[in-house]
């Protein structure tokens, strides 16, 4: 008698809830993931795989990630789960086929004007993996125009990622601040088109030993770190560059600022990506305010407007730049503002006015500036003996604060954009001292043209001599007072 065949099962989802919750949703558009661990890789191809079943020649994936390198463990994976199923894979193309005709593409986007390459194509599905890796939604939006079928097919697209990395703000603005939880559908203003974030971890994944894994994430990083790996929790902030800042010592209630304290502004120019303007004022002697002291010196950003389309982090008003400054005039009122400093690259003329010359014509004279000093980092390294501070140690400088544990720069809390994004702002992987400039580093920029223009450092009292061994005064020749020589 001859037995019963066996079926063999290649993938399934499984126990993992998630990822049945994705190949089923019908939304357009689905953030899959939020934590590590949760299987986002093998339910972004196990979704393909169902959407091939079901629509054989007229189904056509996209599958992209930010390298290469994260590209070729995706392609390996697919391997182990479309190979045994009889699919067929070109490698000088990337593409999978099915048996059915269904084909799947992977492409990687260093940079995102490649997805420009794609611009003409159709897809009805594209997956980007590691979405957080872009630091800006451009991409992700190009992409999405690939989306059309005319035979009808369903179309859609399917993101994964985690907390963290350059695209954190934006992800976070788009999918998680208006429904934290997740599995709830958000419907876009704009375009009516609808999206959900479905959330998943270590624990819904039964295809690994989530205790192990756990052990090893717990042994990676720091605990916010773990937190925010381990619960997808989006409030933690991760590898910042200003590990210094504290919301309760840098963000302070409005108040009325005096009229006897300087004021100026600082500029960062954009049009694409956002500009960022913000109105400083000088504390002028030792100042308590809303249980707050502000030392004589301390740098106050009472005012900011920050040029970004609403709800589109990272994203420019394309507003031209004689409107720019006629609005930046008129939210100045009667502000007497002493100077202003602007990133350099908008004085260049390039066969016509520079964007500063078209400001302050469209302003009636009103908004000027002068280039700011656009020194990014010591060129001897942080703890470097020659030259000048660069601006991101005069801000991380004035945020530590003086001896006294006062800081000696703070926002109003209504200068949201730049609490939103300084203190996730990211250390450059390629140079430590840097910040990553694909990030939405705006604020950022504008932060630190101001604190260039007023450079200030620690003053230390000069030590005595009963605390130095080894030191004695200088005889009376000439030198200073406080000045110290070794026997």
């Amino acid at each position: 008698m001859l037995a019963e065949p066996v079926e063999r099962v290649i993938w399934s989802p499984g126990a993992n809830w998630p990822q049945w919750a994705m190949i089923q949703c019908p939304i357009f558009e689905i953030f899959f993931g939020g934590a590590r661990g949760g299987g986002k890789t093998d339910g972004v191809l196990g979704e393909f795989m169902a959407h091939a079943n079901q629509y054989g020649d007229k189904a056509a994936g996209l599958m992209v990630r930010r390298t290469r390198t994260e590209l070729m463990d995706t392609i390996e994976r697919s391997r182990a789960i479309y190979g045994p199923l009889g699919w067929k894979y070109q490698e000088q193309d990337k593409v999978w086929r099915d048996p059915r005709g269904a084909r799947l593409r992977f492409a990687y986007l260093e940079r995102d004007a490649d997805a420009e390459l794609y611009q003409g194509h159709s897809y009805t599905r594209v997956y980007i993996e590691e979405v957080g890796n872009f630091p800006s939604p451009a991409p992700v939006m190009k992409l999405m125009a690939t989306l059309r079928s005319g035979a009808g097919v369903p179309v859609g697209m399917r993101l994964t990622g985690n907390p963290g990395g350059p695209g954190h703000q934006w992800l976070r603005a788009r999918y998680i601040d208006a429904a934290p939880l997740g599995n709830r559908i958000i419907r876009d203003p704009a375009t009516g088109l609808e999206r959900i974030f479905i959330p998943a971890k270590v624990d819904d994944n039964a295809f690994i030993d989530a205790e192990a894994y756990k052990q090893r994430l717990r042994s990676s990083g720091s605990k916010e770190l773990v937190q925010a790996w381990l619960d997808g929790d989006w409030s933690v902030t991760l590898g910042a560059f200003f590990d210094c800042w504290n919301t309760a010592r840098h963000v302070i209630r409005p108040f009325e600022v005096p009229t006897d304290w300087m004021r100026f502004r600082a500029m960062d120019w954009g049009s694409a990506s956002p500009f960022c303007v913000q109105w400083w004022a000088v504390v002028s002697d030792d100042w308590e305010v809303n249980g707050h002291v502000l030392p004589r010196g301390c740098m106050v950003c009472y005012r900011e407007w920050y040029g970004m389309k609403p709800g589109q982090p990272n994203v420019g008003l394309k507003m031209h730049a004689a409107e720019v400054g006629k609005e930046i005039a008129a939210r100045e009122n009667d502000d007497e503002i002493s100077y202003g400093v602007l990133d350099p690259s908008a004085f260049a003329e390039d066969g016509g006015p520079s964007i500063a010359e078209a400001m302050g014509s469209g302003s009636s004279g009103k908004v000027w500036f002068k280039r700011a000093d656009n020194k990014r980092v010591n060129p001897h390294g942080r703890h470097g003996s020659k030259g000048a501070m660069g601006g991101w140690d005069q801000m991380r400088a004035r945020l530590v604060g003086n001896d006294d544990g006062h800081a000696m720069m703070v926002f109003f809390s209504t200068c949201v954009d730049s609490i939103r994004t300084i203190p996730f702002l990211q250390h450059d992987p390629d140079h430590f001292e840097d910040i990553y400039s694909d990030s939405e580093d705006h604020a950022g920029d504008c932060s630190r043209y101001a604190c260039m223009s007023r450079p200030w450092a620690k003053t230390k009292e000069p030590p005595k001599p009963s605390d130095i061994s080894g030191y004695a005064p200088l005889k009376p020749s000439g030198e200073q007072p406080g000045d110290w020589r070794t026997y």
